[in-house]
Parts: C-alpha cells; structure tokens; sequence
C-alpha cells in the first residue's frame, strides 16, 4: 500500500509538471500571431467578428482563433469558381443575357428655373436734370417703343446754361478768332456736357443747327423694347437720378438653372438645351449653356448654370416657370445593363456567362450611370471601369434568382467581403 501510495505521488508530479511544461510552451494570445500567418482573428462561434489582432470574442468572450493567409488566399482564388444553373432551370426562372459591348454614352439631365431678363437688354431711363414732367409719349407697361424713340420731355431750367455755352462756343468757332485745335476740345467737352444730362445727340444737331436754347429735354429710348414699368405722370416734379421709365428688350432671355454635383461634372459651355414652359404645352426651345458657376451650395449640393435662349418670337416672358433638358454626351466606352448589376456594398456583383449552363460571378468596377434618351424606352446602363471585357455576355435579368442560387450552392460565401476591425476588450 504505502508503495502504491509513493507511485501515485509521483504520476500526480509528473502530470503537473508535464502541464506546467504545456503552458510555458502553448503561446498565448498575445504570441500566436507571431507564429501564424494570420489574415486576420475571428472566433469559431461567431465567425462575423474579425480582428486584425488576438483577443477575446466581443460577444461572447472566448480567444479568438488565426485565420491563415493561406486559407484566406484559398478563399479568394473560390471566386473564380463556376457554378452551374441548368439551361432549363434558367429558362423557367426568364434569365436573359446581356453583352457588355462600346457604345455612345448619352445621358439625359433634368432640372426646372425660371426665366430672367438678360440685363444687356434693359434700359432705365434716369433724370439727369431737375424738373417737372411736361408730357408723356409712353404712359403705360406693354408698350412697345423702338430705339430712338421719344418716352417724354421733361421741362427744366437746368438746360439753358450749358445750352448757351455751346452756342458760343460755336459763334467763337466759326469766327476763327481761336486755334482751331483748342476748339475742338472745349467743343467735345460741351458735348460730354449735355450727354451728362441725358440730351440726345439728335438733340444736340438741332441746337446747332437752330442756335436756339430751349428749357424741354426730350428723353429717348435707348433700345428697342416694351415698356415695363412707366410710374411718372405729367406734372410730376423730377430729381437728378430719379427712375423715369423702364424699357426691356425681350429677344434674348437667360436662365439660372441649379444642377447636382455629378452633373454639373458633365456639362460644359456650349452645351445645348430644350427649354419648355407649362404657358406653352407640347412647344420648345432652344437654350445654350453660356456660364457654369464656380461654387457648390454646401447644403443642396448643386451648382448654378448659366443659360441663354432666344426668343426672337417674343412668347416667353421674364419669371415665367421653365422646364429644362440637357442632352449631354460622355463620350464613348463599355457598357452593361443598369439592371444586370448585383450591389455589394461599394462595389458590383455580375454574373458572367460560361456556356452550357455554367456561370461565374465576378466583382467590376463601374463608373456612372446614364439614361439614354434617344431610346424609345427608358434604358439605363453603366459604363464598365474594370473586370469585364468588350464581348463577354452577363446575365440581364433574373440575376437575384441566380444570386440565390449561387448562395445555396456555397459559391458566394465570404464573396466580397474584408476583414473589418472590431474591438476587443
């Protein structure tokens, strides 16, 4: 007995040892990654959590677990894998297939304003003189004046001075008393003088050919126009710099219309436009991008652009309501069906035919998206970055009945995915 009780001392001791032994060779979590290759940490119950360092589970607190780059690299080179739908499967399910093939890339951008008077065709009449209103040619808005045209006449003693210095200085003229080189600029400043005050130079022919001074100034229209505003009667005193009469010339508008971001990317000066107004259904009209502004609005994330259209007819008027189209043109390059495009995430999911029933998926990198609109239906398509080729065929519709299929048959697990950082306490 006491033999037996000496040998099991001794097995407990070595057993102990043994397992101390274990422990000082075991690494811990914070050495295996030094031995293994990890891609990344996960833990065996719960294999979403990922950690590019050892630790505990988040969840549920056991050691995480080294994934091998090895295994990751395995997983990676799975994506190039086929799969198989039968041909039959396909027909019942209405699986079609697209080409990704070059093309024109047209887009169609929509966006509404309204419309401006384009401010080289206005002309406010302004008093230059103080007086009264003695007689009024134009009395109301809608008018249409040509240039050149009388609005009013304004009496004003202001008029009689320097009226009569330039009749002097035309007596002095011609009497050749004075070098005709001095006379010639006292003259043009006699002229600037009565400009100043907003005689005409028809006007200004008539009191040299008359020699008359006179105290009513003729105030003209400067353009050809409809009156828009026309507050002054007769009677009414006038001040230097008072509005008098406000004429417009309607033959060219403008429009400020605000794009998006991505849009704004797309147009450039010259671009044409259609213009529509609810004032005239199934009518359009021609605009032309004139100015892009050179700012985003921090908080709509659109840009103002600038655009011109004629209206040589005169049926659109200022703050009318518009509705704009620009047809933009982006060049050429490879194309696919918005609709045969699997989103993940940030990137693209398509399902590349191999003949005979046999399908592989495959990521791409797609840039915008466009809207053909010289189709005679809404077709919407994305240009191909990367990861497909001019020719291969990719399946157009039913691609989340495949993209299930591919799911039951293991061929899109971990597709896609990245280690992502979790902390671990």
């Amino acid at each position: 007995m006491k033999h037996k009780w000496k040998f099991g001392l001794i097995i407990t001791c070595v057993l102990i040892v043994v397992g101390l032994g274990g422990l000082a060779i075991w690494p811990g979590p914070g050495n295996r990654s030094k031995e293994v290759d990890a891609a990344y940490w996960t833990c065996a119950m719960h294999p979403s959590v990922h950690s590019s360092t050892p630790g505990k589970c988040p969840i549920c607190g056991m050691d995480l677990v080294p994934v091998p780059r090895s295994k990751v690299a395995d997983m990676r080179s799975s994506r190039d894998r086929e799969f198989v739908v039968p041909l039959e499967r396909q027909q019942q399910i209405g699986v079609t297939f697209a080409e990704a093939r070059k093309r024109p890339m047209r887009h169609e951008v929509r966006t509404v304003g309204t419309l401006e008077v384009d401010p080289a065709g206005v002309f406010e009449c302004v008093a230059g003189v103080d007086g009264y209103i003695a007689e009024l040619r134009v009395d109301s808005p809608g008018e249409h004046v040509s240039a050149g045209e009388p609005l009013l006449v304004i009496h004003s003693p202001d008029l009689q001075a320097p009226e009569q210095d330039l009749i002097n200085l035309l007596k002095v003229y011609e009497s050749g008393t004075a070098a005709p080189a001095s006379m010639d600029h006292i003259m043009d400043l006699a002229h600037r003088r009565l400009r100043l005050l907003n005689v005409d130079q028809q006007e200004i022919a008539e009191l040299e050919r008359t020699r008359q001074s006179t105290d009513y100034l003729v105030i003209r229209s400067a353009i050809a126009g409809i009156v828009s505003d026309a507050p002054m009667k007769i009677g009414m005193s006038v001040k230097r710099g008072d509005e008098l009469v406000k004429v417009v010339n309607l033959s060219h508008l403008r429009l400020w219309a605000n794009f998006y971001e991505d849009e704004i990317a797309l147009l450039k000066e010259g671009d044409a436009v259609t213009v529509s107004t609810p004032a005239f259904p199934g009518q359009s009209f021609d605009g032309k991008v004139v100015a892009i502004g050179p700012t985003i609005d921090p908080l709509r994330r659109t840009g103002s652009v600038r655009i011109d259209i004629p209206n040589s007819s005169g049926l659109l008027r200022p703050g009318m309501f518009a509705d704009v189209v620009a047809k933009i043109e982006a060049g050429e390059g490879i194309t696919i069906p918005a609709d045969s495009v699997v989103p993940l995430g940030s990137r693209m999911l398509v399902f590349v035919d191999r003949g005979f029933g046999k399908l592989q998926p495959r990521l791409i990198q797609v840039g915008r998206q466009f809207t053909d609109p010289d189709a005679s239906s809404v077709e919407r398509y994305y240009q191909v970055l990367g990861g497909l080729k001019e020719g291969e065929r990719i399946v157009a519709s039913a691609n989340f009945l495949i993209d299930a299929e591919a799911q039951i048959q293991g061929v899109l697990r971990d597709f896609g995915e990245e280690p992502s950082e979790v902390s671990v306490r």
